[in-house]
């Protein structure tokens, strides 16, 4: 009689193998740009989810009060200053979040800017600010935070884009913004290759319009709002939870295998388009 072959799915123990997937107690998040509309939903969604979050920008005063509101909820929570066109300021401020928690388990970047300019009137000093900001500060963030998480052989890093990493917009002007997210798309894969040997997972958050003071001067004209609602198959403009959940699971045990990979949240405008 022949014998059974050796069963090749792994035995599942749900208590021990699924009931943590989403559980970041004891872990540490470094949040550059998390004091923003965006971010902040974003800081909040990992405390909740048992992580020690460290708040980091140029006003460290917004930090600071939005730490100092968390430890009042009862979650652990420190604010760091760094600027995006020094650095220097990068390095510091994640040896500074070491030194005080020990390890950086996560890096979630929610620092860009937009400067809206035509084709014909685009400057060379605004194109330089939104690439700074949006392509050149992901790089070293994430240098910084890899160079901490390669000694510990485990890691996430996850990066806000938009879906105009994969969209151009019609008759505005998103050159900057546009080809800076673009970069950051392959930025996210080239991370995701060099670093998947250290067990650190790199990928990107790319949402459309969101409910922020970053696009009030959008919002405010009625015309181009209803424009975009039409073109959204969901039929309205995201709020900063919608995008909090996605980084939640990027963050996650639950992410474990996934690296590399560009999260549309969009209400499905690139399935359409």
């Amino acid at each position: 009689m022949s014998k059974a072959p050796e069963q090749i799915t792994p035995a599942l123990d749900p208590e021990k193998d699924l009931a943590g997937l989403f559980d970041l107690k004891g872990q540490v998040a470094f949040v550059p740009g998390g004091a923003g509309g965006l971010g902040e939903a974003i800081v909040w969604s990992l405390a909740q989810a048992g992580a020690s979050v460290a708040i980091a920008g140029r006003d460290i005063a917004k930090a600071e009060a939005l730490s100092e509101k968390m430890k009042t909820a009862g979650h652990r929570a420190s604010a760091y200053a760094f600027d995006v066109a020094d650095v220097s300021t990068i390095e510091r401020a994640a040896a500074a979040v070491e030194k005080e928690y020990g390890r950086i388990d996560i890096l979630v970047n929610c620092v860009g800017i937009q400067i809206e300019q035509p084709i014909t009137e685009v400057t060379e000093v605004a194109f330089d600010q939104v690439y700074t900001s949006n392509l050149k500060a992901a790089m070293f963030l994430a240098q910084a935070v890899a160079k901490r998480q390669i000694r510990c052989r485990s890691g996430r890093q996850i990066h806000l884009l938009s879906v105009r990493a994969q969209l151009g917009l019609r008759d505005r002007g998103y050159s900057a913004y546009c080809a800076t997210k673009g970069g950051l798309v392959m930025l996210i894969k080239q991370h995701a290759m060099e670093l998947a040997r250290h067990n650190i997972t790199v990928n990107g958050v790319a949402p459309t319009f969101v409910y922020t003071e970053m696009i009030r001067h959008v919002m405010e004209n009625p015309e181009f709002r209803n424009g975009l609602e039409a073109r959204i198959p969901l039929g309205r403009i995201a709020s900063p939870k919608d995008v909090a959940g996605p980084v939640l699971f990027f963050a996650s045990p639950g992410a474990g295998f996934v690296t590399g990979q560009i999260m549309y949240v969009d209400g499905g405008i690139t399935a359409s388009q």
